[in-house]
């Protein structure tokens, strides 16, 4: 019995080479969709569960509220980890690990030199508490002593080629001498450290030692016991803070902690599961950019989409098909077969295109996932594709999607009744096709969704370019790391501005588009009160800053070497002038504590001018208050320059930077490309948006061609008819179209409330976003109608242009 279903499904597969193909193409290209962004999200959800206690472990964060501002930290003290350890015996182990930013380094006595971004610091437990082999050393003492290091094999193969390094002295920033006493294999690229080079905690004494609770510098990561959960210890977490940081608040604001709640303020810790940092975490002092839970479900939302898509292809084209093999269904029932075997007849066959369509689906994923990679910045390996775990799902998918494209069809034609059959009873075409308009509906819909969503993306992204943003990022060149250059930066600064392609420079501890900001708290007058404190964030710029930008001033002046006294003043942007409730700030001051964290001492600084508001961060946030302070602490060197020859100002630059810093790496970027780069995520989005968006229009016009071609096909002679008796070709197009650019339609009717709602949802992420706009919602339709009925128009054309003898001649 199988091996007769399986000789009638090919048969009737070479027989309807057109329809097959059509079926084959939809869900090859369907299901390799599906593979793709199935071993995306499988990806994302892998993060940090390769460890292997990755359950029991959780991350201490860190959540303050003064005043109505919010603070939001994955860090907290230094202190908080041993505290937990010494106070609570639920908690097995606890570590703490930072993020350093980047380092110059070298081999001792050489004088090439490295520059390496990816740098933390961590307890010495760091091999003991998480699971990261090591190729060379000894895990569990690699980090004890000060002015120790380890690297990933990567590192230590670009710095020592295949040479053991341990014991090797290389000199960090050329000033400090670092023993590398280990080696471990490259970090998973499913974790959420990306670390390459981690230094002992104990070569920072001083970071390491501070007593503040309030002072977040340590990203800090508890492991429980067996049996326990979080929230055994977030229950003590009041205790915790009564303790060690009540004393705090009494100390700084005068009043105790229950007065400092009652006020409207708070502080407290929470605990994060180690396993869904990378996709539920976005919050102050992140080890690196993670990603979205939100991402996930939309992706996932599409491979289902699209998958769904060419499964009714296929319904619809057996369904449309059903005249075709009524006659069939009629014979074999007269000769005794009963419903049951013609049900397994047709999900055979439906299940033998799946399988096809299968294996075509493995090739093209095969050849297409290093572009899907470059498109989702991801390094999915092709190996996955062979895990026999994957290939498994795999096949319950194919087996899935195959009873669920065969089933309609296959319950659909075993109805049909022998005696009505064989007398031609059986109604063709659209004319009893009410699920089949559905579907084509269904279809169009997503297709449809896809189309606009891409179109919101990209609208955004240009809202985004287009923003006016407070300050000019064009031709803005950056050197990066400035802070090397120790005492000569200025020489740097000087030298750079002789050039006649430059016209303005500055040095500064960060810029519009990158780099940290410190926080402090300041307040309004000369003794601390809750009410008028806030933690605001500083910058430490030069004199040039704001003419070198183009940052305009509200009111009063910038920073002048015309006035020694500025490096005691401020200033601050508009934001920081209202949230304090300044009318006209400049000439007031504004107090903060000064001195040692165990005597401090309050200090007031004269406030000399205020700056508009803009934009130092992404435009999914609110401006928010910042204040200004004279500084050396120079990080960015930026230089103004002129779009003309702008490859030789380049050179001139390095030149100037090498004859200075002789053996460090020059590194540099404009201003306008890490703007760009800010919104990587929604780039790729939008890309990957409109790449399946093209491919769910594909397979929706594979199945409105195919169901086109076949009402064209059962209305052969009708069309023949209707010319005879003298109708345009124009009016048969017509006739053989209306009805599918009605469902063309009504998809576009139903998918617009549905795209809006989701994009709108989308949209709130953005504290500056572009509004929906009507005529992107009817170009989105316009074009969507265009492509169906030239798919449409193609068959019915053909169709139309028949001599009337050919499609008569048996009449």
């Amino acid at each position: 019995m199988l091996k007769n279903f399986i000789n009638v499904a090919f048969r009737n597969l070479r027989k309807h080479k057109f329809y097959s193909i059509l079926n084959i193409l939809g869900l090859s290209i369907g299901l390799s969709c599906f593979m793709m962004i199935s071993l995306f999200v499988l990806d994302e959800l892998s993060f940090d569960k390769f460890h292997k206690d990755s359950s029991k472990i959780y991350r201490m964060d860190f959540q303050a509220k003064l005043n109505g501002s919010d603070f939001n930290s994955c860090k907290v003290g230094a202190p908080a980890a041993q505290a937990i350890l010494n106070d609570y015996a639920i908690v097995e182990d606890a570590i703490r690990i930072a993020a350093t930013g980047n380092w110059f380094i070298k081999e001792k006595g050489l004088q090439k030199t490295f520059k390496e971004e990816n740098v933390m610091m961590a307890d010495s437990n760091f091999f003991s508490f998480f699971t990261f082999p090591m190729i060379h050393g000894n895990p569990k003492t690699a980090l004890e002593r000060p002015h120790t290091l380890v690297m990933d094999e990567t590192t230590a193969r670009k710095m020592f080629g295949d040479d053991n390094p341990v014991g090797k002295i290389l000199v960090l920033d050329n000033t400090t001498d670092y023993e590398v006493t280990g080696v471990y294999k490259d970090l998973p690229k499913n974790s959420h450290f990306r670390q390459n080079i981690i230094l002992s905690v104990a070569s920072f004494p001083r970071r390491a030692k501070n007593p503040n609770w309030v002072n977040t510098s340590f990203n800090t990561y508890l492991k429980f016991q067996d049996g326990v959960n979080a929230e055994q210890l977030e229950a003590n977490f009041p205790e915790l803070i009564a303790n060690y940081i009540g004393p705090l608040i009494q100390k700084f604001f005068g009043q105790s902690l229950e007065e400092f709640n009652e006020a409207g303020n708070n502080v407290g810790f929470s605990l994060f599961a180690l396993e869904k940092i990378h996709l539920h975490s976005d919050k102050e002092g992140e080890l690196g950019a993670n990603s979205d839970i939100s991402y996930v479900y939309i992706f996932s939302a599409v491979a289902i989409f699209i998958l769904l898509l060419a499964c009714i292809n296929f319904m619809n084209l057996a369904t449309a098909r059903s005249a075709g093999r009524a006659k069939e269904v009629g014979v074999r029932k007269v000769m005794g077969a009963l419903k049951n075997h013609l049900v397994n007849q047709f999900i055979s066959e439906a299940l033998i295109i799946s399988f096809i369509s299968f294996l075509i689906a493995y090739l093209l994923t095969l050849i297409f996932i290093p572009s899907f990679n470059e498109l989702a910045s991801k390094q999915l390996a092709m190996t996955q594709l062979f895990d026999l775990t994957y290939i498994s799902y795999m096949l319950v998918i194919m087996f899935v999607a195959g009873l669920f494209a065969g089933s309609y069809p296959a319950f659909y034609l075993s109805r049909f009744q022998p005696a009505e059959v064989l007398k031609g009873k059986v109604r063709l075409g659209m004319k009893s096709g009410a699920l089949r308009s559905l579907l084509v509906v269904f279809q169009f819909s997503i297709s449809i969704i896809l189309m606009i969503g891409t179109a919101v993306v990209f609208d955004q992204l240009s809202f985004i370019q287009n923003k006016k943003l407070g300050f000019s990022k064009d031709q803005v060149l950056m050197v990066e790391d400035a802070w090397i250059l120790d005492k000569k930066i200025e020489t740097f600064k000087n030298e750079v501005k002789r050039n006649v392609n430059v016209k303005g420079a500055t040095l500064a501890s960060f810029s519009p588009v990158g780099g940290d900001t410190d926080g402090d708290l300041f307040f309004k007058t000369p003794t601390a009160t809750t009410d008028q404190s806030r933690v605001i964030e500083i910058a430490r710029v030069d004199h040039d800053f704001v003419e070198t930008l183009g940052i305009k001033m509200a009111d009063g002046r910038f920073f002048s070497k015309e006035f020694l006294s500025d490096s005691t003043a401020v200033v601050m942007n508009m934001a920081a002038a209202k949230i304090f409730g300044y009318e006209n700030p400049v000439g007031d001051k504004i107090y903060t504590y000064g001195g040692s964290q165990e005597e401090p001492v309050v200090m007031d600084l004269k406030i000399i001018g205020v700056v508009e508001d803009f934009h130092y961060r992404s435009l999914r946030d609110n401006i928010t208050p910042l204040l200004f302070f004279l500084g050396d602490r120079s990080g960015f060197a930026m230089f103004k320059v002129n779009a003309n020859n702008i490859q030789q100002t380049i050179a001139d630059i390095e030149n100037t930077w090498t004859e200075i810093a002789p053996g460090q790496p020059f590194t540099y970027s404009f201003m306008d490309q890490k703007f760009d780069s800010m919104y990587e995520a929604e780039q790729k989005i939008g890309q990957i948006f409109s790449v399946f968006a093209i491919l769910g229009i594909l397979i929706a016009c594979l199945g409105l061609f195919g169901l086109a071609a076949f009402t064209a096909e059962q209305k052969t002679k009708e069309i023949g008819i209707r010319k005879a008796m003298g109708a345009s070709i124009t009016g048969i197009v017509v006739m053989l179209s209306k009805n599918f650019i009605k469902l063309v339609i009504v998809s576009f009717v139903v998918a617009v409330p549905a795209a809006y709602y989701a994009m709108g949802y989308w949209l709130e992420d953005f504290a500056y976003r572009t509004e929906l706009k009507p005529l992107t919602f009817v170009v989105v339709g316009v074009i969507a109608f265009a492509i169906a009925w030239l798919t449409m128009g193609f068959q019915s054309w053909k169709a139309a242009r028949m001599n009337p003898v050919q499609s008569l001649r048996e009449e």
